[in-house]
């Protein structure tokens, strides 16, 4: 508990800092520019929307990026919509950040129950291809994160760990890195069957149990869920298992509920922590 709290104060102190920095960044009028594009998936043979957010400055210099997902029952439109300081934030740390759709409740997952849901085939390689493609980016995983909120969270950390190729850096915002204990809710059966029936796909399928493939300093992995929480007992099952196989990680905790309020207030901390990633600070 000691270190959740000392890692809290210390961000706290550099996002004082960086506030003053945004200050001057909105006073000299910067406006990030936000684009709705639509790509192809060939693994669903569906078009999905995205949302990609480029600083007042994209021009010929290549860029990193971060891709955001969305919770379930939510879509692409949910981060602009429910936490628009990320525009802002664009300017500030000057990197590319793409709101990508999970299909409402794909848990991006390629489901093996319903071949219409192949969302980390569609967000790890073919969305990745598409924005390399059309924009300026940083091509490596150096220049890579991705991170998003409640399913998104578990999203971002589940496809970090299996796609270490693609992303050098995860965040997960109140994310359900365990999905047993809820067993029937947010149609995860309908992704992967019933739990009785389905008990090994369960277990492959949860973050937790995904550790494994980790190493020292793999990936630069940052956590954050309220105490009242439903998926406040899993983050810190995962916070434990991380720490007691000694892979870095930063892990931030205070009061609140599995609300967008929380998603607000956690989103400032996961953007300084990828802005220190992409600067090698991490």
């Amino acid at each position: 508990m000691n270190k959740i709290l000392l890692i809290s104060t210390t961000m706290v102190i550099r996002m004082s800092m960086l506030l003053i920095v945004l200050c001057i960044f909105l006073e000299k009028g910067l406006a990030a520019k936000t684009d709705t594009i639509e790509t192809y998936s060939v693994a669903m043979n569906k078009k999905i929307k995205a949302i990609v957010i480029t600083p007042d400055s994209y021009g010929d210099k290549a860029l990193p990026v971060l891709y955001l997902l969305h919770g379930h029952g939510g879509s692409y439109a949910d981060w602009l919509y429910n936490a628009p300081a990320i525009k802002e934030a664009v300017d500030l740390y000057q990197f590319i950040i793409v709101c990508a759709d999970g299909g409402v409740s794909s848990w991006y997952w390629d489901s093996l129950v319903d071949t219409g849901f192949k969302y980390e085939t569609y967000i790890s390689s073919e969305l990745v291809n598409w924005i390399d493609r059309h924009y300026k980016t940083i091509a490596h995983r150096n220049g890579r994160a991705i991170a998003g909120m409640s399913m998104g969270g578990q999203g971002a950390f589940f496809l970090a760990f299996r796609h270490q190729e693609v992303y050098g850096a995860a965040g997960s915002v109140a994310g359900g890195v365990d999905i047993r204990p809820f067993s029937d809710k947010w149609n995860i059966n309908g992704r992967l069957g019933p739990l009785d029936k389905n008990r090994q796909r369960w277990d492959d399928f949860s973050v937790i149990n995904l550790v494994h493939l980790l190493k020292t300093d793999s990936l630069a992995l940052m956590m954050d869920c309220g105490t009242e929480d439903f998926f406040y007992e899993v983050n810190m099952n995962l916070h434990n298992k991380l720490l007691e196989m000694k892979i870095p990680h930063d892990f931030i905790t205070r009061p609140g509920v599995h609300k967008w309020e929380y998603g607000r207030k956690a989103i400032p901390y996961q953007l300084l922590f990828f802005h220190s990633f992409f600067s090698g600070r991490r």
